[in-house]
């Protein structure tokens, strides 16, 4: 493992040695791959380069949560993905072997076509696991993918194989065995390669792991300031020039969550694209009584709901709609840019999650709530299903964002939701 500090190449026996320093600087290593268990593994390059990645070169900021799954993402990669080529060659390998080896002792055993056997239960159990790893909840859609390619291509492999040798010597049931086989994995490939819906996933890791690593590494190597702390709250006063108060903003981002809302203006969004940014849960709390004084003020006002594909998501535009405290009877043009369930249902290479508390809020939701969503979007939400904004990079969401208000100036990008003072952008990334 190279040191983050000289670039000195330390091995196991040299970092154990040296009491997990450095040999030439005496820099202290954050991990130890050696000592990491839950077959997550990585080294302080890695770290240090994720970091670099998500802040974009230190120019971003960015949340725990995203930090969580951009790590989860890099480990999922970093994982031994299913190769077809290599999984032939391997596969060919073991069948030889072992139907020599425990082959030939069946065959002193029991004789006859006892031989055949081993390669038919050991193929059988490779593809078995190759499906179930198609359905994984651990994998990402393309490892899944790639994993029912594999499927078909050893499948078909080991279709053509069986029925040579099978009609070469004339073993009627291995015949029969590999064209059962055969013919119900590659339906099963072909079914998982056609199968378009999102799939729930789970994390390799927790948010507590993370922080518990990101501390440690700080600790060694200094505060990283672009990681935004979750224990913040911009909770002192702050003195507001009285002339500022004769002016208001033409647009507002209204965030479902305090940390995106946090995001885009540790970012500068609000000053990059001129709007102002708030979220429904009262944050930038020293200012938002005065900033929604001056939102209210102009009568021009348009406002963009950012939120989650889940069921307290959908419920976002409504609810600055219809509540006196926000822009309830008020003439201010809303636009949902947020993320819906029907561009999930179309997406499946996002992080899907389900919970169990989704699906029962889901089901509460009211009508008027209801007859704004599709049949397959109230099914989804009442799954349990969902997705966070945070499972996009720091990057990618700053620009989703950005596109999502350029859309919203573009009638054929947006989709009629209630009157005319009320839309929701098609596209989202």
């Amino acid at each position: 493992m190279k040191c983050i500090n000289c670039g000195t190449d330390n091995n196991l026996r040299d970092r154990t040695a040296n009491s997990g320093h450095c040999t030439r600087c005496n820099h202290q290593f954050a991990f130890e791959p050696t000592a990491m268990t839950q077959g997550i593994k990585f080294t302080d390059p890695f770290f240090a380069k994720l970091l670099n990645d998500i802040s974009v070169n230190k120019t971003l900021y960015f949340t725990p949560k995203q930090l969580l799954y951009f790590l989860d993402k890099r480990l999922k990669y970093k994982k031994i993905s299913v190769a077809g080529i290599g999984c032939i060659l391997l596969l060919l390998f073991f069948n030889v072997w072992t139907t020599l080896f425990f082959g030939g002792f069946l065959y002193v055993l029991l004789g006859g076509g006892s031989i055949i056997i081993v390669p038919i239960v050991l193929n059988l159990g490779v593809l078995i696991w190759l499906f179930n790893q198609s359905r994984s909840k651990k994998l990402t859609y393309q490892d899944r993918q790639n994993t029912a390619k594999s499927l078909l291509i050893l499948t078909g492999f080991l279709l053509v194989v069986g029925l040579s040798i099978s009609l070469s010597l004339n073993l009627f049931p291995l015949l029969v065995a590999s064209t059962i086989i055969g013919m119900l994995f590659i339906y099963l490939a072909i079914r998982q390669l056609r199968n378009k819906k999102s799939i729930a996933q789970e994390f390799l890791i927790s948010l507590s792991q993370v922080q518990d690593w990101l501390r440690k590494w700080q600790t060694i190597n200094g505060s990283f300031e672009k990681i935004l702390s979750p224990s913040f709250a911009a909770t002192q006063p702050v003195q507001i020039n009285p002339e500022i108060l004769n002016y208001s903003f033409d647009r507002v981002i209204v965030c479902q969550s305090t940390e995106i809302a946090r995001f885009l203006i540790a970012n500068n969004f609000h000053f990059e694209n001129n709007c102002a940014v708030l979220s429904v849960t009262r944050y930038p709390e020293n200012i938002f009584d005065v900033v929604l004084e001056m939102l209210r003020r102009n009568r021009d006002l348009k406002v963009y709901a950012l939120h989650n594909a889940n069921s307290r998501g959908v419920t976002l535009v409504n609810h600055l709609r219809t509540q006196d405290n926000w822009f309830a009877d008020s003439s201010a043009t809303i636009y949902d840019i947020g993320l819906s369930p029907r561009q999930v249902l179309d997406n499946p290479k996002l992080f899907v999650q389900q919970s169990d508390t989704m699906a029962r809020e889901a089901k509460e939701l009211p009508q008027e709530i209801r007859q704004t969503l599709l049949p397959e979007e109230i099914n989804w939400l009442e799954a349990g299903y969902f997705v966070e904004l945070e499972s996009f990079s720091p990057q990618h969401l700053l620009r989703i964002v950005t596109q999502g208000i350029i859309l919203s100036r573009q009638e054929n990008d947006l989709i009629f939701v209630e009157d005319n003072s009320l839309y929701m952008v098609q596209s989202f990334g």
